[in-house]
């Protein structure tokens, strides 16, 4: 079968998915609410709602990590502080890791599936295009890069893999590694969360920010060096 017809086929099972769950009574009432969940960067007011399902709530904290990977971007590290609340700081980055995988492996097969103008639709194409930037410049190690980037959506880079020659086995492992770090310290600081949310949010992008940047200026000074070398070279 064509690659062509493979994504037109793709679509259509696509498009018959999201018409039957805009069919179903109060569908866009639940996704207004699951919005203003995420907006109101509230951490208790999610624990709260995990704790109303009682022994559901697993299920429903990786069906929340599915539906904000889906609807970027939503920030999921509300989920992770809460779910780091909810069952300790290392079961909770066992579901956060676990949760996020598949969440992030399901933005990959949709853009894989529907194609980059589905996905522009689903993020942007101003977003797709500063991704592809990334893409060109790091490659295969853009995924493990941008995880430790806080502003940079890293369900805008996993449909963006999708869009790229990257097999899934390849993709979960850098995804895989990419975000253990950051599940790890955020689980273990939603472990023992007092304050406010924001305020540590603020804290922990500042420093992964600060890592990440010393990482991309080394990355930047050895392919400074290895240009140089091989400038050298072809004189």
């Amino acid at each position: 079968m064509k690659k062509s017809k493979k994504r037109r086929i793709g679509r259509y099972i696509l498009l018959c998915f999201v018409a039957l769950i805009l069919i179903i009574p109060d569908t866009r009432k639940i996704l207004k609410e699951l919005f203003v969940l995420f907006a109101n960067m509230d951490v208790n007011e999610i624990i709260e709602v995990l704790r109303s399902f009682g022994p559901w709530a697993v299920v429903i904290s990786f069906l929340l990590m599915i539906f904000q990977s889906v609807a970027a971007p939503l920030p999921a590290f509300l989920l992770t502080f809460a779910n780091a609340a909810m069952w300790g700081w290392w079961k909770g980055a066992i579901v956060s890791w676990s949760s996020a995988m598949l969440g992030a492996l399901l933005c990959y097969q949709i853009a894989r599936i529907a194609g980059r103008d589905v996905v522009e639709k689903l993020t942007s194409k101003l977003a797709m295009n500063s991704v592809d930037m990334y893409f060109e410049k790091y490659g295969k190690n853009t995924i493990l890069i941008c995880r430790l980037l806080p502003f940079v959506s890293f369900d805008f880079i996993s449909y963006a893999a999708g869009l790229t020659s990257m097999s899934a086995g390849s993709f979960l492992l850098a995804t895989g590694i990419g975000q253990l770090p950051a599940t790890i310290v955020y689980s273990y600081v939603g472990g023992m969360l007092t304050g406010s949310t924001k305020m540590i949010a603020m804290a922990l992008f500042i420093t992964f920010s600060l890592f990440a940047l010393a990482a991309l200026a080394k990355k930047m000074y050895n392919d400074k060096l290895a240009s140089k070398k091989t400038g050298e070279k072809n004189e």
